[in-house]
């Protein structure tokens, strides 16, 4: 009986597909079985919990694993740092600190290996709560109550350069006061302040007006991470043999234009584009197991 019903639940949600024009050779959506249509949110969630849990633990309960905030910390005696932070911090004090240094290299090792903007899918804070937001955003927007709206993917460098100036100009950091994975850092370690006011606004903001505007358009942290994904060799590959042409993954990719080269153009066989979060979303989606993480170049030989 139960057998029975799982088949018929497989064949509702078999009709539900739309399949366009691409450059996929499967005829028709064809879900594999076994398929976990959660299975790498749940691993990023925990994951992104756990490590900002660790901020938390470390200095409430002294256990000196993950000490500081996502500003600048210490891993087991490690010294990290965000690019951005650093730079300002180099161009406000006029000094360049050796722990600095070190952060930033250690930082450009470790998201080379795992893919430049997995930092925003994977460990940033406040994309869990935007993500979370993006479920009321669409949720508001299928109902017809509200319209989103779409801005320059340039925005986010001019802040970049923006920001590197004022501290060069003002000496001070003054886009980490109002950097909500800063503020909400923060918050973990020391407990709440009134900036936290700022990042309700922005989460209202894009479940209002723009679907996650924030990681999408503006923010500047995401800039250096996306200049090191051009060099990473994790990525996403696509299986052009498997795709049945659903575009379900563009619907949930945070910047579908991504996909372009593969899924709709099919010139790649990888998701190319230093842009891509890694978050997994596609993946999950994709009942067709057409995308998968793929190490570039490395994966044909093991």
């Amino acid at each position: 009986m139960r057998n029975t019903l799982d088949i018929k639940y497989k064949n509702r949600e078999r009709e539900k597909v739309k399949t366009f024009k691409g450059a996929g050779l499967r005829s028709e959506n064809r879900p594999q079985p076994g398929h976990r249509r959660h299975k790498w949110r749940n691993i990023r969630w925990a994951i992104l919990l756990f490590f900002n849990f660790l901020f938390f633990a470390s200095f409430f309960l002294d256990i000196q694993i993950l000490e500081g905030t996502l500003s600048g910390s210490r891993l087991l005696g490690f010294h990290l740092i965000d690019p951005l932070a650093a730079f300002q911090v180099i161009l406000a004090s006029k000094i360049i600190m050796v722990n600095l240094i070190i952060g930033v290299v250690t930082i450009f090792v470790i998201y080379l290996m795992f893919g430049g903007r997995s930092f925003c899918s994977w460990i940033c804070p406040y994309h869990w709560l935007a993500e979370l937001g993006e479920k009321i955003h669409q949720h508001l927007f299928r109902k017809k109550i509200i319209k989103n709206h779409s801005f320059d993917r340039k925005i986010r460098f001019y802040f970049y350069c923006i920001f590197l100036i004022l501290a060069a100009v003002t000496g001070y950091t003054v886009f980490e006061t109002i950097n909500p994975v800063a503020i909400i850092s923060r918050f973990i370690v020391y407990g709440p302040s009134l900036m936290l006011l700022w990042v309700m606004a922005l989460l209202i903001f894009e479940v209002l007006y723009s679907r996650r505007a924030w990681c999408r358009y503006f923010c500047p942290v995401g800039v250096s991470y996306q200049l090191i994904g051009l060099m990473s060799l994790l990525q996403i590959k696509w299986d052009k043999e498997k795709c049945s042409n659903c575009k379900r993954c563009q619907g949930v990719c945070l910047v579908p234009h991504v996909l372009i080269d593969s899924v709709n153009q099919g010139k790649s066989e990888y998701v190319n584009s230093a842009a891509c979060t890694r978050c997994g979303l596609c993946i999950d989606i994709c009942d067709d197991e057409a995308l998968s993480y793929g190490v570039k170049y490395l994966d044909k030989l093991i």
